[in-house]
């Protein structure tokens, strides 16, 4: 029905035990709380609006066709409180990880065939009804990107940055197999590769497995074997020491800083300094370091403009520093924004089912790529911990994939409602209770399997003497990660 519309049904509750008797907390206890505190908050939190959303839809909808809503509960359980308007109990329940909309006649055996009923409605509008939440939740992920896009966001636009390789970490897959700075990618894995979105891709898919890499140097075609590392905690792959040719910007001037006062800002994209072509961030930090007190152009990329700015670098320790720091950004005027938000949101999309399809192929694990609430939870105090903008495009991510899965043809999630409807529309006949009784249990079955599974992930990757071997046992880090690039230093 309706009301059952999120795969990701839970509780979760947090023992708090206080006692004088008790040893004083450690800090490292102290912090370990605070973590769970935050995390909560911001997962009640970003979860609270995302499955709003997905459920105004429904209820808006059903409203719009004139069909009698009995309840719409933000959380499950007990309720709270709420107020009744237009016949409908809009409510807050006791556990806030969830909700749901009830109406009236959903179930055939409620059904009494008076007016306003569910199941009295034709079936092209119970289909716009069931496909109005992940609808929701898909204008809720462009918004959130597209409002992103135009503060602007520190998200690489990989898409369009071509395939040549900026950089090789010495002692990596990738130096010894004998790929160069130069080298342009043309195939990962088999697979024609034309930007780093494609080739970045084929390579954290592939985790501690040896895959053949195609690149072309003075315009000669030569193959290597590479195999990126695995992050023990996720189980993907890193970039098997390959880095990407792309031009440095800044996404973070320092107050008072030479760079404050020469007039640059966040999003400028550096082409030259002292016209002397910059290739990648640690071009740059080398040619500020080496005039350390003299003064130097900078050429500018600032939107569609080009400008050259000059900057006298602050003498540290005889080395050049201005007070930026670098990585990649975009920024887009309103109707740019959201063409851009539309676009990363189908490539979200493409590479779930790519995920999927590595998984189905044990090509990847289905560990690293599933999360549910416990690592959600997480990734969410993160988030919020690096900052707001963190975590909305957190929740962006989240409001599509819900969408996504929301829409797959498993009995009683929205797409195996539709799919019903859908047949018994090309059949012109209900198909029989019983049938779509069965149905619905071996849905319901489904997913407490895949929640079972998924939870068991996240504990494999959360309980803390888990983490800390994976972690490598310090600062809290993996031992291996997936760098994007090598890492320049802050100018």
């Amino acid at each position: 029905g309706a009301h059952t519309k999120e795969p990701s049904r839970f509780e979760l509750g947090i023992p708090l035990v206080a006692s004088d008797s008790q040893p004083r907390p450690t800090p490292a206890v102290q912090s370990r709380a605070m973590n769970v505190l935050e995390n909560t908050v911001a997962f009640v939190f970003a979860l609270g609006i995302i499955i709003f959303v997905h459920e105004a839809g429904h209820l808006l909808m059903a409203k719009a066709f004139g069909v009698r809503v009995l309840t719409f509960s933000l959380g499950f359980g007990k309720r709270l409180f709420g107020l009744e308007r237009g016949g409908t109990d809009y409510r807050v329940s006791i556990f806030p990880l969830g909700g749901y909309v009830r109406l009236g006649g959903e179930n055939a055996e409620e059904a009494t065939g008076e007016p306003g009923e569910f199941l009295g409605k034709p079936r092209w509008q119970r289909i716009l009804v069931y496909l109005a939440g992940p609808a929701m939740n898909i204008v809720l992920s462009v918004g959130l990107f597209a409002a992103l896009f135009m503060i602007g966001i520190e998200v690489p636009n990989l898409s369009t940055i071509p395939s040549v390789v900026g950089g090789v970490e010495a002692g990596s897959s990738a130096a010894i197999a004998g790929i160069e700075k130069g080298d342009r990618l043309v195939s990962v894995g088999g697979q024609k590769v034309e930007n780093w979105e494609e080739a970045l891709f084929a390579l954290l898919t592939s985790p501690g497995r040896p895959i053949e890499v195609g690149y072309e140097r003075n315009g000669e075609v030569r193959k290597a074997t590479v195999t990126p590392g695995e992050d023990p905690k996720y189980k993907i792959g890193d970039t098997a020491g390959i880095a990407p040719s792309v031009r440095p910007q800044f996404i973070e001037i320092t107050k008072g800083s030479p760079a404050a006062a020469a007039g640059l800002k966040s999003g400028d994209e550096v082409l030259s300094v002292n016209r002397r072509p910059i290739a990648g961030g640690r071009d740059f930090v080398e040619a500020i370091e080496a005039q350390a007190g003299k003064e130097v152009a900078l050429e500018i990329r600032r939107g569609r403009d080009t400008v050259t700015i000059p900057v006298t670098p602050r003498n540290e320790d005889g080395k050049g520093k201005i007070g930026v720091r670098l990585g990649l950004y975009q920024r887009y005027p309103p109707a740019q924004a959201i063409q851009a938000s539309v676009a990363y949101n189908i490539q979200i999309v493409k590479q779930m089912f790519q995920v999927f399809g590595k998984i189905f192929e044990r090509k990847m694990s289905a560990k690293g790529a599933l999360a549910g609430p416990i690592e959600i939870a997480a990734q969410s105090g993160e988030a919020a911990r690096q900052g707001f903008k963190h975590l909305l495009y957190l929740m962006g991510f989240i409001s599509i994939s819900i969408a996504v899965l929301n829409l797959l043809p498993i009995p009683i999630l929205d797409g195996g409602q539709i799919t019903i409807l859908a047949i018994e529309t090309l059949v012109r006949r209900d198909l029989p209770l019983r049938f779509k009784e069965i149905v619905t249990q071996i849905g319901f079955v489904m997913i407490l399997g895949l929640m079972a599974v998924v939870l068991y992930f996240d504990l494999e990757k959360n309980l803390p003497w888990k983490k800390s071997a994976a972690d490598g046992g310090k600062d809290g880090k993996p031992a291996a990660t997936a760098p994007s690039a090598p890492a320049p230093k802050t100018p």
